[in-house]
């Protein structure tokens, strides 16, 4: 059994830790509500530029658009033959398996593609990716550290315009973005998404027909012109609900590591208590018991 003194030192330890994971448990919380709030700012915007460009879609003026080229339109045989993925983790760590689920999400896709033979370039967001991509030594076309947990919409039109104009010019065929997806506080999933080529949104159906719309449009300008300035505004958009999503999904989880962590500090100061105790009270009955044997050899 360890000594009394030593016992002390590592419940002193545990309780300084625990104050620790119990402040950063708070500041997790606070900040998940912000990020929460953005999130969800963010999705009605997000479902009317959805909408928009479902009722302006068709074929005829999808071959117009380079964003809405599908692969094996670029001449160079059927399917991606080359494509670029994003990649979104954390600047910082104590956030559980939020980082490695991610990376290995990111590994999956990445496999998978190359199983395609396809070409596939690397883009990082966070130092966490980037960690973990140099010591594999793995070729990293772009990388990304200052956006933080409070992503604006310059930082995903920064991400976006080069991909977008490098897929415009067919130097790629597809674009890919790993980001945890934040259903709840608790439930955040690793999620791979194809922003490029654009997909449009299905349009709603009724008994299995396409519902009819209940106001007749006007466009001025034309459909053409309107699709033109809409189709970048949505790809910017899907790169900054990867980014808000994906912060608001850090502080989650961070949140609830800390939490777990915080218990564990009671539960462990529990058994320390106990076992000081316990330590204490041998102590004492030993000092007892030297006391008596010596009264006794002194009357002796």
């Amino acid at each position: 059994m360890a000594k009394p003194r030593e016992l002390k030192r590592r419940i002193r330890s545990v309780q300084n830790t625990k104050k620790i994971t119990k402040t950063m448990e708070l500041v997790s919380t606070s900040k998940l509500k912000r990020a929460q709030d953005r999130v969800v700012g963010a999705r009605p915007y997000a479902q009317a530029l959805a909408e928009v460009i479902a009722q302006l879609y068709s074929p005829e003026l999808a071959e117009r658009f380079p964003l809405l080229r599908q692969p094996g339109q670029t001449g160079r045989g059927k399917g991606v033959r080359r494509a670029a993925l994003l990649l979104i983790t954390s600047n910082r760590g104590l956030c559980g398996a939020f980082n490695a689920n991610l990376i290995r999400e990111a590994r999956r896709r990445l496999e998978e593609l190359e199983k395609q033979d396809a070409h596939t370039e690397l883009h990082l967001v966070g130092k966490k990716g980037i960690s973990y991509f140099k010591f594999t030594k793995r070729n990293i076309a772009s990388q990304r550290v200052d956006i933080g947990d409070r992503p604006t919409l310059d930082h995903a039109a920064e991400l976006a315009k080069p991909l977008m104009e490098r897929f415009s010019n067919g130097d790629l065929d597809a674009v890919d973005v790993v980001f945890a997806k934040f259903n709840s506080a608790v439930s955040t999933p690793p999620t791979t998404l194809r922003i490029l080529p654009v997909t449009p949104p299905e349009k709603r159906r009724s008994g299995g027909r396409e519902a009819k719309a209940a106001v007749n449009y006007i466009l001025k300008p034309s459909a053409e012109e309107i699709l033109e300035q809409l189709l970048p505004l949505y790809v910017q958009n899907q790169f900054y609900r990867a980014l808000v999503e994906t912060a608001a999904a850090e502080h989650g989880a961070r949140r609830t590591a800390m939490k777990n962590a915080t218990d564990a500090g009671s539960d462990m100061l529990t058994i320390l208590q106990r076992t000081f105790n316990r330590a204490r009270q041998a102590q004492i009955t030993q000092e007892l018991a030297e006391i008596v044997g010596g009264a006794e050899a002194l009357k002796g």
